[in-house]
Protein backbone atom coordinates (compact mmCIF):
# COMPACT_ATOMS: atom_id res chain seq x y z
CA UNK A 1 0.00 0.00 0.00
CA UNK A 2 1.03 3.59 -0.58
CA UNK A 3 0.05 7.01 0.79
CA UNK A 4 -0.06 9.61 -1.96
CA UNK A 5 -1.23 13.19 -2.40
CA UNK A 6 -3.94 14.41 -4.77
CA UNK A 7 -5.13 17.93 -5.61
CA UNK A 8 -8.73 19.11 -5.35
CA UNK A 9 -9.26 22.76 -6.34
CA UNK A 10 -6.17 23.92 -4.49
CA UNK A 11 -6.66 21.60 -1.53
CA UNK A 12 -4.15 18.76 -1.10
CA UNK A 13 -5.26 15.49 0.51
CA UNK A 14 -3.17 12.41 1.24
CA UNK A 15 -4.91 9.02 0.94
CA UNK A 16 -3.96 5.35 1.12
CA UNK A 17 -4.58 3.40 -2.08
CA UNK A 18 -5.32 0.23 -0.14
CA UNK A 19 -8.25 1.84 1.65
CA UNK A 20 -9.64 3.07 -1.64
CA UNK A 21 -9.22 -0.34 -3.27
CA UNK A 22 -10.97 -2.10 -0.38
CA UNK A 23 -13.98 0.22 -0.68
CA UNK A 24 -16.60 1.01 1.92
CA UNK A 25 -14.68 3.86 3.53
CA UNK A 26 -13.65 7.44 2.91
CA UNK A 27 -10.56 8.96 4.48
CA UNK A 28 -7.90 11.61 4.12
CA UNK A 29 -4.97 13.38 5.72
CA UNK A 30 -5.08 17.16 5.33
CA UNK A 31 -2.20 19.56 4.67
CA UNK A 32 -1.91 23.30 5.36
CA UNK A 33 -2.91 24.26 1.82
CA UNK A 34 -6.25 25.21 0.31
CA UNK A 35 -8.02 26.99 3.17
CA UNK A 36 -9.11 30.50 4.10
CA UNK A 37 -7.26 31.10 7.39
CA UNK A 38 -4.76 33.94 7.55
CA UNK A 39 -1.56 34.94 9.33
CA UNK A 40 0.13 32.17 11.29
CA UNK A 41 -2.81 29.89 10.44
CA UNK A 42 -2.58 30.27 6.67
CA UNK A 43 -4.28 28.64 5.11
CA UNK A 44 -5.95 25.29 5.91
CA UNK A 45 -6.05 25.24 9.71
CA UNK A 46 -8.36 22.57 11.11
CA UNK A 47 -7.59 23.15 14.78
CA UNK A 48 -10.51 24.75 16.64
CA UNK A 49 -8.37 25.39 19.73
CA UNK A 50 -5.41 27.17 18.11
CA UNK A 51 -6.76 30.73 18.39
CA UNK A 52 -7.91 31.02 14.77
CA UNK A 53 -11.21 32.64 13.74
CA UNK A 54 -13.82 29.87 14.23
CA UNK A 55 -15.70 30.95 11.11
CA UNK A 56 -12.58 30.43 9.01
CA UNK A 57 -11.93 27.03 10.58
CA UNK A 58 -15.49 25.98 9.79
CA UNK A 59 -15.03 27.03 6.18
CA UNK A 60 -11.81 25.02 6.08
CA UNK A 61 -13.75 22.00 7.32
CA UNK A 62 -16.42 22.60 4.73
CA UNK A 63 -13.76 22.39 2.02
CA UNK A 64 -11.91 19.39 3.45
CA UNK A 65 -15.10 17.45 4.19
CA UNK A 66 -16.37 18.30 0.73
CA UNK A 67 -13.41 16.44 -0.77
CA UNK A 68 -13.97 13.44 1.49
CA UNK A 69 -17.74 13.38 1.00
CA UNK A 70 -18.61 13.60 4.70
CA UNK A 71 -20.79 16.06 6.58
CA UNK A 72 -18.99 18.39 9.04
CA UNK A 73 -21.91 17.68 11.40
CA UNK A 74 -20.78 14.05 11.55
CA UNK A 75 -17.22 14.80 12.68
CA UNK A 76 -16.13 13.51 16.09
CA UNK A 77 -13.00 14.98 17.73
CA UNK A 78 -11.14 14.10 20.91
CA UNK A 79 -9.04 15.91 23.47
CA UNK A 80 -5.65 14.36 22.74
CA UNK A 81 -3.34 14.00 25.75
CA UNK A 82 -0.39 11.92 24.43
CA UNK A 83 -1.53 8.81 26.25
CA UNK A 84 -2.98 5.47 25.08
CA UNK A 85 -6.73 5.49 25.76
CA UNK A 86 -9.06 4.34 22.96
CA UNK A 87 -12.67 5.53 22.83
CA UNK A 88 -15.54 3.66 21.22
CA UNK A 89 -17.55 6.27 19.28
CA UNK A 90 -21.29 6.07 18.68
CA UNK A 91 -23.83 8.31 16.96
CA UNK A 92 -24.33 10.03 20.33
CA UNK A 93 -20.90 11.61 19.83
CA UNK A 94 -21.66 13.26 16.48
CA UNK A 95 -20.57 16.89 16.42
CA UNK A 96 -18.31 16.73 19.46
CA UNK A 97 -15.46 19.13 18.83
CA UNK A 98 -16.90 21.29 16.07
CA UNK A 99 -20.43 21.92 17.36
CA UNK A 100 -20.45 20.36 20.83
CA UNK A 101 -18.16 20.13 23.85
CA UNK A 102 -15.74 17.21 24.01
CA UNK A 103 -16.40 15.43 27.31
CA UNK A 104 -13.59 12.86 27.22
CA UNK A 105 -9.88 12.46 26.54
CA UNK A 106 -8.51 9.83 24.19
CA UNK A 107 -5.73 9.54 21.64
CA UNK A 108 -7.61 7.03 19.50
CA UNK A 109 -11.20 6.70 18.33
CA UNK A 110 -12.97 3.73 16.76
CA UNK A 111 -16.43 2.93 15.44
CA UNK A 112 -18.49 0.50 13.39
CA UNK A 113 -21.21 3.05 12.64
CA UNK A 114 -21.35 4.28 9.03
CA UNK A 115 -21.23 8.03 8.58
CA UNK A 116 -19.38 8.77 11.83
CA UNK A 117 -16.26 10.71 10.82
CA UNK A 118 -13.45 10.01 13.28
CA UNK A 119 -11.02 12.94 13.46
CA UNK A 120 -7.57 13.25 15.00
CA UNK A 121 -5.05 16.09 14.82
CA UNK A 122 -1.32 16.41 14.22
CA UNK A 123 1.52 18.78 13.44
CA UNK A 124 4.61 16.51 13.65
CA UNK A 125 3.05 13.64 15.63
CA UNK A 126 1.84 10.77 13.49
CA UNK A 127 -1.78 10.37 12.38
CA UNK A 128 -2.65 6.70 11.95
CA UNK A 129 -5.85 5.50 10.30
CA UNK A 130 -7.03 1.89 10.49
CA UNK A 131 -9.74 0.07 8.57
CA UNK A 132 -11.06 -3.47 8.76
CA UNK A 133 -13.06 -4.05 5.56
CA UNK A 134 -14.23 -7.48 6.78
CA UNK A 135 -15.83 -6.43 10.07
CA UNK A 136 -16.37 -2.87 8.76
CA UNK A 137 -14.63 -1.03 11.56
CA UNK A 138 -12.67 2.23 11.37
CA UNK A 139 -10.22 3.77 13.81
CA UNK A 140 -7.99 6.84 14.03
CA UNK A 141 -5.00 7.19 16.37
CA UNK A 142 -2.75 10.10 17.34
CA UNK A 143 0.75 8.66 17.80
CA UNK A 144 3.20 11.11 19.27
CA UNK A 145 6.34 9.67 20.79
CA UNK A 146 4.80 9.50 24.26
CA UNK A 147 1.65 7.77 23.05
CA UNK A 148 3.71 5.43 20.89
CA UNK A 149 5.82 4.40 23.86
CA UNK A 150 2.69 3.93 25.97
CA UNK A 151 1.18 1.55 23.41
CA UNK A 152 -1.46 3.59 21.57
CA UNK A 153 -1.06 1.45 18.44
CA UNK A 154 -1.34 -1.91 20.20
CA UNK A 155 -4.22 -0.63 22.32
CA UNK A 156 -6.15 0.50 19.25
CA UNK A 157 -5.73 -2.81 17.43
CA UNK A 158 -6.50 -4.70 20.64
CA UNK A 159 -9.69 -2.77 21.26
CA UNK A 160 -10.79 -3.37 17.66
CA UNK A 161 -10.39 -7.07 18.37
CA UNK A 162 -12.13 -7.00 21.76
CA UNK A 163 -15.10 -4.78 20.91
CA UNK A 164 -15.79 -5.63 17.28
CA UNK A 165 -14.20 -9.04 16.74
CA UNK A 166 -11.66 -7.75 14.22
CA UNK A 167 -8.83 -9.99 13.12
CA UNK A 168 -5.51 -8.07 12.91
CA UNK A 169 -4.65 -9.80 9.65
CA UNK A 170 -7.65 -8.12 8.02
CA UNK A 171 -6.83 -4.60 9.23
CA UNK A 172 -5.37 -2.01 6.86
CA UNK A 173 -3.32 0.83 8.33
CA UNK A 174 -2.07 4.13 6.95
CA UNK A 175 0.52 6.30 8.69
CA UNK A 176 0.12 9.82 7.37
CA UNK A 177 2.49 12.79 7.07
CA UNK A 178 4.52 13.44 10.21
CA UNK A 179 8.04 14.08 11.40
CA UNK A 180 10.51 11.68 9.80
CA UNK A 181 13.81 10.35 11.12
CA UNK A 182 15.74 12.94 9.09
CA UNK A 183 14.37 15.72 11.33
CA UNK A 184 13.40 14.02 14.59
CA UNK A 185 16.49 14.91 16.63
CA UNK A 186 15.95 14.36 20.35
CA UNK A 187 17.65 14.08 23.69
CA UNK A 188 17.80 10.82 25.60
CA UNK A 189 14.17 10.98 26.74
CA UNK A 190 12.68 9.63 23.52
CA UNK A 191 15.12 6.72 23.02
CA UNK A 192 14.80 5.84 26.70
CA UNK A 193 11.01 5.75 26.46
CA UNK A 194 11.18 3.52 23.38
CA UNK A 195 13.69 1.07 24.83
CA UNK A 196 11.74 0.88 28.09
CA UNK A 197 8.63 0.06 26.07
CA UNK A 198 10.12 -2.15 23.36
CA UNK A 199 13.46 -3.39 24.66
CA UNK A 200 16.15 -4.13 22.09
CA UNK A 201 13.54 -4.05 19.30
CA UNK A 202 13.68 -0.24 19.45
CA UNK A 203 17.41 -0.03 18.71
CA UNK A 204 17.27 -0.29 14.89
CA UNK A 205 15.08 2.83 14.87
CA UNK A 206 17.46 4.95 16.99
CA UNK A 207 20.60 6.60 15.61
CA UNK A 208 23.07 8.03 18.15
CA UNK A 209 24.49 11.47 17.34
CA UNK A 210 27.24 13.53 18.98
CA UNK A 211 26.65 15.49 22.19
CA UNK A 212 24.10 13.07 23.61
CA UNK A 213 21.58 13.54 20.79
CA UNK A 214 19.68 10.95 18.76
CA UNK A 215 17.62 10.63 15.61
CA UNK A 216 14.51 8.52 16.06
CA UNK A 217 12.46 6.87 13.31
CA UNK A 218 8.98 7.31 14.80
CA UNK A 219 7.29 6.19 11.58
CA UNK A 220 9.36 3.01 11.48
CA UNK A 221 8.59 2.31 15.13
CA UNK A 222 4.86 2.66 14.56
CA UNK A 223 4.96 0.44 11.47
CA UNK A 224 6.87 -2.15 13.51
CA UNK A 225 4.36 -1.92 16.35
CA UNK A 226 1.48 -2.40 13.91
CA UNK A 227 3.15 -5.58 12.68
CA UNK A 228 3.76 -6.68 16.26
CA UNK A 229 0.04 -6.17 16.90
CA UNK A 230 -0.69 -8.67 14.12
CA UNK A 231 -1.07 -6.59 10.96
CA UNK A 232 0.51 -7.80 7.75
CA UNK A 233 3.39 -5.66 6.48
CA UNK A 234 1.72 -5.46 3.08
CA UNK A 235 -1.36 -3.92 4.73
CA UNK A 236 0.59 -0.98 6.19
CA UNK A 237 1.01 2.21 4.16
CA UNK A 238 3.64 4.70 5.28
CA UNK A 239 3.76 8.30 4.08
CA UNK A 240 7.25 9.58 3.32
CA UNK A 241 6.13 13.20 3.77
CA UNK A 242 8.07 14.86 6.61
CA UNK A 243 6.29 17.75 8.29
CA UNK A 244 9.58 19.51 9.03
CA UNK A 245 11.08 19.11 5.55
CA UNK A 246 7.80 20.22 3.96
CA UNK A 247 6.73 22.83 6.48
CA UNK A 248 5.54 25.07 3.65
CA UNK A 249 2.95 22.39 2.81
CA UNK A 250 2.39 20.69 6.18
CA UNK A 251 1.97 21.97 9.73
CA UNK A 252 5.04 21.46 11.92
CA UNK A 253 5.04 22.31 15.62
CA UNK A 254 8.85 22.29 15.63
CA UNK A 255 9.30 24.66 12.72
CA UNK A 256 6.65 27.14 13.88
CA UNK A 257 7.58 26.82 17.58
CA UNK A 258 3.91 26.25 18.30
CA UNK A 259 2.58 29.27 16.38
CA UNK A 260 0.52 27.25 13.94
CA UNK A 261 -2.62 25.57 12.79
CA UNK A 262 -3.35 21.84 12.83
CA UNK A 263 -3.80 19.12 10.26
CA UNK A 264 -6.61 16.60 10.57
CA UNK A 265 -6.92 12.96 9.59
CA UNK A 266 -10.48 11.78 9.04
CA UNK A 267 -11.95 8.33 8.38
CA UNK A 268 -15.61 7.37 8.00
CA UNK A 269 -17.36 4.18 6.96
CA UNK A 270 -19.60 4.62 3.94
CA UNK A 271 -23.17 3.30 4.38
CA UNK A 272 -23.67 0.23 2.20
CA UNK A 273 -26.59 0.17 -0.19
CA UNK A 274 -29.23 -2.35 0.82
Amino acid sequence: MKVTATQHNGLTVYTADGFTAAGGVTHGFSTRQGGVSEGIYASLNLGMNRGDDPARVRENYSRFCGVLGVSPRHLVFSRQVHEAAVRTVTSADLGKGLDREIDYTADALMTDIPGVALTIFSADCLPVLLYDPVRRVAAAAHAGWRGTARGIIENTVGRMEEVYGCHPGDILAAIGPGISKCCFETGADVPNAMTESMGAAALPFIEPLPAGKFRVDLKGINAYRLERAGLSAQNIALSDACTVCRSDQLWSHRVTQGERGSMAAVIALIPLLS
